[in-house]
């Protein structure tokens, strides 16, 4: 009870202050240790709501002196403030009611009490309990926080062996589009060109196929027999579906020459061109360009040449042009560089890239006539050659560009540094591709046959997840639903790897993410590149300026020997010692006269010299004994 007789009365409910604690017997013994008959006759039944017991001895006593706490109960008067004393008698109720109207009818008035109600809401509620015995959020939908945690794993499913043993090495692996089950697995033979070459043995001779260097249409539900075999007497290197029509198929050999397929008719080529129309070296590229019919393709070598062609006739190439660094009006094969790897977007259907074995990306235009017009760019990536050339499938403008020990991301509109993100391996790498599932998704393979997985968005410095195999991987190829990833091994063997959920599916910011990093790259590199052009216009501006300073000294000096020569030249004024003299000299007589005053002194000296003097001696000399 308070001094002014307010009194508030407090009252919670007994479910506010928790469960209660309940002790049940089980048949588990914990400790063994006997019952004692004494200690059970000490036992005392009380409640233990009301009631405090202590079973333990007591071996330490401690006393606390406390200080005296003096407690008060009483209430507390609230009087209505905020007045202006100047204006308003607190005192008067129709001056304070006026002034309170005045105040409601004021816009802001509204806002203040609704954020005050606000503030006193919040304050007030931190103090409620929560009960821990209740479920919370049971009305939340299940994949709320599916994107939070991400599995990341990887496990293999399949393996497709090569049908002949020795086995031969796995070059590339194509998913086909129409048949989201079916992809091709192209072979190479290399070791059937040594002279001591003996025939492999064919595990599967019943199939209708008995040529080593056949290469095969797979289906992935059965890994023990492929549904369509096709034949080559050469050795094959790359073979390419087209995309628009899967029905047509190229490939490129050993000699340089490429060959037409219909993919619905098993066994050899339909047309090969001729060896006077082919590459000079290996055929080592190839990719299908955009076109009605879609029969054309452009193929490179390794000789440098980067030939266009139509599978309707094969017997010379449509064009042909050189992959130098700086092309010229005749172009000389002896720049050239090699060709590794031919990449083309059907939606920018003018542009195609060229991968050298030098290291260096030239970018080509398809409508260009001459070498200079077709080759509109080259960029100096690598030190080694380069691999792989794939873009991003959810931005086009970005590209993956893998090469000796370095993985780089590369766009297109930067001009002169294009390689936004840089990532250096310890070993060789030797394959790479874009996730179909996941935009900011990559892996990579090397030569010691490490495959890594990279998020851009998790990580710049480290992989996500890293499988290490047995044998280098040549080739890393995702399946069109990104799914799945096959692995192309140098023992002939393709791995299947089964992606988890959160790898091959993408989140609803991820896309955003990705598009805001990669204009943030971009702008970094325009104004580096912005920063380089004005360091090179300063640095020509510097070098005009002091060219024209050292032009303007060399005229002055020049000048200033052209006046002192000038002035050399003139007749110098001659002082009065010069012009006595000179006086002196135009005298005749005094000329005369000073030469015969020379001529007698000189007639004096020659009488002195000719004198002889007579030495007498004195009496004194003369008796002085010998």
């Amino acid at each position: 009870m308070g001094t002014l007789g307010n009194q508030f009365i407090l009252s919670r409910e007994r479910r506010r202050f928790g469960r209660q604690c309940l002790f049940t017997d089980r048949n588990e013994m914990i400790l063994s240790v006997q019952p004692s008959g004494r200690l059970r006759l000490k036992y005392i039944l009380r409640n233990p709501i009301t009631e405090r017991t202590q079973l333990s001895e007591q071996y330490a006593v401690s006393s606390v002196l406390t200080h005296n706490v003096t407690l008060d109960s009483h209430g507390m008067n609230h009087f209505e403030g905020g007045w202006n004393v100047k204006e308003v008698n607190v005192m008067d109720e129709e001056s304070t009611l006026r002034y309170r109207k005045k105040v409601e009818r004021d816009d802001s008035w509204g806002l203040e009490v609704n954020k005050l109600m606000h503030d006193v809401m919040q304050i007030s509620s931190a103090n409620n309990a929560i009960n821990i015995y209740q479920d919370f959020f049971v009305d939340l939908p299940e994949d709320l926080g599916r994107g939070i945690n991400m599995k990341i794993a990887a496990r293999g499913t399949h393996i497709f062996h090569d049908l002949w043993i020795p086995p031969r090495k796995l070059k590339t692996c194509e998913w086909s589009n129409n048949e989201p089950n079916q992809f091709l697995l192209t072979f190479s033979n290399p070791e059937s060109l040594s002279p001591d070459y003996s025939k492999p043995l064919n595990t599967l001779p019943d199939f209708g196929n008995d040529n080593p260097n056949a290469f095969y249409i797979w289906d992935l539900d059965d890994a023990t027999r492929p549904l369509a075999h096709y034949d080559t007497k050469n050795v094959l290197l790359i073979a390419k579906l087209c995309m628009r029509d899967e029905n047509y198929m190229v490939g490129g050999y050993n000699e340089g020459q490429v060959s037409f397929w219909l993919t619905e008719n098993m066994g050899g080529s339909k047309v090969m061109c001729p060896l006077e129309a082919c590459h000079r070296e290996a055929t080592s590229a190839l990719c299908w360009v955009h076109s009605k019919l879609n029969t054309e393709f452009y193929s490179g070598s390794l000789d440098g040449s980067i030939k266009y062609w139509d599978t309707r006739d094969l017997l010379m190439p449509v064009n042909e042009v050189l992959a130098e660094p700086d092309p010229g009006p005749v172009q000389n094969r002896q720049n050239a560089h090699g060709v590794t790897f031919l990449e083309f977007e059907y939606t920018i259907p003018v542009r195609y890239i060229i991968g050298s074995d030098m290291g260096c990306v030239f970018v080509g235009n398809r409508k260009g006539l001459t070498a200079q017009e077709t080759l509109v760019g080259v960029y100096q990536l690598f030190a080694g050659p380069i691999r792989t050339i794939m873009r991003n499938p959810f931005f086009v403008k970005n590209f993956l560009v893998v090469g000796d020990w370095r993985v780089r991301i590369w766009s297109e509109e930067v001009k002169n540094c294009p390689s936004t993100f840089y990532i250096r391996r310890p070993n060789q790498v030797l394959s790479g591709a874009w996730s179909t599932g996941r935009c900011s998704l990559f892996c990579i393979g090397d030569d010691k046959g490490n495959l890594e997985f990279w998020d851009l968005i998790m990580s710049h410095t480290r992989p996500i997840l890293t499988i290490k195999f047995k044998h280098a991987i040549n080739h890393i190829v995702f399946k069109p639903d990104g799914s799945l990833v096959s692995l192309c091994m140098t023992n002939g063997d393709c791995v299947m790897l089964r992606l988890e959920e959160g790898m091959r599916s993408a989140t609803v910011k991820e896309k955003s993410l990705m598009m805001s990093m990669f204009e943030r790259e971009i702008s970094r590199c325009k104004l580096l590149e912005a920063r380089e052009e004005e360091i090179k216009l300063k640095k020509r501006l510097t070098t005009i300026f002091l060219e024209e300073e050292r032009k303007s000294r060399e005229k002055l000096e020049a000048k200033k020997k052209k006046g002192q020569a000038k002035k050399e030249q003139e007749p110098k004024e001659e002082d009065e010692a010069t012009l006595f003299l000179r006086m002196i000299e135009s005298d005749v007589e005094f000329s005369k006269a000073i030469l015969e005053f020379n001529e007698t002194i000189e007639a004096i000296a020659l009488k002195r010299s000719k004198r002889v003097y007579a030495m007498e001696r004195t009496v004194f000399e003369t008796n002085q004994p010998n």
